[in-house]
């Protein structure tokens, strides 16, 4: 029996089921919650990065997006607060559609 040791979507223990197959699973505390979310989305960032197409990019950015939901509730905050905090920062210091990438930055002794 393959062993997984990740926290996994709510629905597939019941596709499991439905397979006929055996496994096992637990409900995690608080403190490793968060630690097995904040390493779903490394594995999350990670297969967004290798996606060769359009399509799996999208499926990868839900996956991400899904985990930031879940992280938002976590440290109790609404995806709407989220939303609200990086329109805050994007119009104090920008986003990310000019494509700027920084060099250098010159030290001036003045």
């Amino acid at each position: 029996m393959p062993t997984y040791n990740k926290l996994v979507r709510d629905k597939i223990p019941q596709i499991i089921e439905k397979t006929g197959k055996e496994f096992s699973t637990e409900i995690l505390n608080d403190q490793n919650y968060i630690k097995y979310l904040k390493e779903k989305s490394y594995e999350e960032l990670d297969e967004y990065c290798a996606a060769e197409t359009n399509g799996e990019a999208v499926e990868e950015l839900a996956d991400l997006l899904e985990i930031i939901h879940a992280l938002a509730k976590h440290h109790g905050f609404s995806i709407e607060e989220v939303e609200k905090v990086r329109k805050e920062k994007a119009e104090k210091r920008g986003g990310f559609e000019e494509k700027i990438f920084l060099i250098e930055v010159e030290d001036r002794l003045d």
